[in-house]
């Protein structure tokens, strides 16, 4: 078999999760002889299949599975101009099981890349990061930044901790079932912008992901504007290319 030959079936493999997550792969000599070919093509089969983020080569332990099955994870039904009767983000396929898990709330000083994001370099804000699984494995690393004077406001007649402010391990927040935690805070929004962009994903993405560092990856920024045309908050929604990002937006 030749590189991209093996590359491919490998691949068809972790899709059909035939190759789990975390499973190690036939050593480079066996492989050859599975595959009936030259240890250098399987060499190069496997660092291309590392290049794409799909398995991670680590010496003394081999090449192990870096992905699961292919995760298809949705990011949200949308029906304007109603957006509270957004769907929340779950996977798409039937019977998997989702999961987020809120993993940093820190404030931070906001970096030269904010600033193009509508948030002047300098200023406080609050970075909240969650991780989102389905069937146990880790699918997308979601970053949300917020101005530290948005992240601190209370719903009214609401007296606990700021909910944008709340720690990892803290309680769900009470929020009302029928209304959308912007509304609830009393956020001004009118307008989010997307950009979807294939690029190496950020080293806090590939370590809380599990896959080798500069793997490629699907980047979704959203930034949420209010009426004025300032920034509420931006999200950085990183999933590798290996997975599938989709959204509806009817009406």
């Amino acid at each position: 078999m030749q590189t991209h030959e093996i590359v491919g079936e490998v691949r068809r493999a972790i899709e059909a999760g035939e190759l789990r997550y975390r499973e190690r792969l036939p050593a480079v000599r066996e492989a050859a002889a599975r595959y009936e070919a030259s240890q250098q093509t399987v060499a190069a089969a496997y660092a291309t299949l590392a290049a794409l983020g799909l398995v991670s080569t680590k010496p003394g332990s081999g090449t192990t599975v870096a992905v699961g099955k292919r995760a298809d994870a949705h990011l949200g039904t949308f029906s304007p101009p109603d957006l509270s009767a957004a769907e929340a983000w779950r996977p798409a396929q039937e019977g998997s099981q989702a999961s987020e898990e809120t993993t940093l709330v820190r404030q931070i000083s906001a970096t030269k890349e904010m600033e193009s994001w509508g948030i002047p370099d300098g200023s406080p804000v609050v970075e909240r990061t969650r991780i989102r699984s389905v069937d146990g494995v880790p699918v997308q690393h979601k970053l949300t930044v917020i101005p530290y004077e948005i992240a601190a406001k209370r719903p009214e007649g609401y007296d606990g901790v700021p909910p944008m402010l709340a720690p990892v391990g803290a309680p769900p927040t009470p929020k009302p079932k029928e209304i959308r935690m912007a509304d609830w805070l009393g956020w001004d929004v009118a307008v989010t912008r997307a950009a979807i962009t294939a690029e190496p994903m950020s080293p806090a993405a590939t370590e809380a992901l599990g896959v080798p560092e500069g793997s490629p990856g699907f980047k979704v920024l959203n930034l949420t504007q209010d009426s004025s045309g300032g920034l509420v908050y931006a999200t950085v929604t990183t999933a590798p290319l290996h997975h599938r990002v989709t959204l509806d937006i009817i009406g």
